[in-house]
């Protein structure tokens, strides 16, 4: 059984960071993408990133570029989202998923997804 789950998320102020980790169980990810999305209230769930597990290829929404960054730990079957500079624009819910093959910002594509790890800033 795939499980991606979530952990890291709370409450920070503005100027702050945060770490998010999604652990992943359940098969081999050696072959796919894993990625980041959020969902703040009243908005649709966007792209933030993404890597390429076996390459460790990254890519990011372009606002994002400098102030979040994703990494893996292949030991620990692990994928972080390292937050800095948070803003109040930030609060949502965070989410990972995973998708066979290379990543993409298309939702839709990813085949699993976490439960989601709320962050929220205040400013």
């Amino acid at each position: 059984q795939v499980q991606l789950v979530e952990s890291g998320g709370g409450s920070v102020q503005a100027g702050g960071s945060l770490r998010l980790s999604c652990a992943t169980s359940g098969r081999t990810f050696s072959n796919y993408a894993v990625g980041w999305f959020r969902q703040a209230p009243g908005k649709e769930r966007e792209f933030v990133a993404a890597i390429n597990w076996w390459s460790g290829f990254t890519d990011y929404a372009d606002s994002l570029k400098g102030r979040f960054t994703i990494s893996r730990d292949n030991t620990k079957n692990t994928v972080y989202l390292q937050m800095n500079s948070l803003k109040p624009e930030d609060t949502a819910v965070y989410y990972c998923a995973a998708k066979y093959g290379s990543s993409t910002y298309s939702l839709r594509e990813y085949e699993y997804w976490g439960q989601g790890t709320q962050v929220t800033v205040s400013s």
